[in-house]
């Protein structure tokens, strides 16, 4: 059971994480639907640690830049899916200070989805 529960997570995030890229700029792409999934997972492990509130945030900021490097690295070198080479800071125009910055936000509504999901699935 406990995979089908990950499953269902992953699945939320990877929505979730789409449907504000939606909002955002009016689209998005089916990668960024595994890159939410697997932000999802890392901010629940995050939200469950006995740290501060801003240290958990600050991790979880770095969560989410850290996928989305990775998943620029593999999915978007023609800058197809997003290009931040043109924002101030910016790391091989795949991540940078700017968005690092509005996960901010985006780890804490992450964490708090997450724990009202995960109560909701026992």
């Amino acid at each position: 059971m406990k995979i089908w529960k990950k499953l269902g997570l992953f699945t939320l995030g990877g929505g979730a994480y789409v449907g504000l890229e939606l909002l955002w700029r009016g689209r998005s792409h089916g990668s960024m639907f595994a890159a939410g999934g697997l932000c999802f997972l890392l901010l629940g492990k995050i939200g469950k640690r006995e740290l501060p509130l801003a240290a958990r945030l600050l991790l979880g900021a770095a969560a989410i830049t850290a996928v989305e490097l990775a998943a620029g690295l593999l999915v978007n070198r023609d800058f197809a899916v997003w290009d931040y080479r043109s924002l101030p800071g910016n790391f091989l125009g795949q991540i940078c200070p700017l968005y690092s910055c509005l996960w901010l936000p985006v780890a804490w509504a992450g964490m708090e989805l997450y724990r009202a999901a995960e109560k909701r699935m026992h």
